[in-house]
């Protein structure tokens, strides 16, 4: 099973995990040091099974390692996955330099 985190305010940049429907939980993600939140995506059927507390243990432990790591970052990933075993964190694309902005590859104008 996968859950993903997702920072509040900002959209999935990656693929959701697949599933009929997901669900958010009730708790998001803080980091301990700041004020960023990320809310808690599921799959609807694993969400919401008798066991989801014990087994998404692991991942949740996982999801606020991340968090915790990329607070030196300032916070630029906004979407993280984890199947229990790894971490995958999306970052979204820098926007585009201006033309006008760009400097000259040489020193040399004709």
């Amino acid at each position: 099973m996968i859950l993903a985190a997702i920072r509040s305010g900002t959209d999935p940049i990656a693929p959701l995990p697949p599933a009929a429907f997901h669900r958010t939980l009730e708790e998001p993600l803080h980091c301990p040091k700041c004020e960023a939140t990320y809310m808690v995506l599921a799959n609807y059927d694993w969400a919401i099974s008798r066991h989801f507390l014990t087994e998404s243990r692991r991942h949740l432990t996982m999801l606020r390692k991340a968090i915790f790591h990329d607070h030196a970052l300032d916070h630029r990933t906004t979407h993280f996955e984890t199947n229990g075993d790894i971490v995958p964190a999306t970052v979204p694309p820098k926007p585009p330099i201006p033309l006008e902005d760009l400097k000259p590859a040489t020193k040399l104008i004709n």
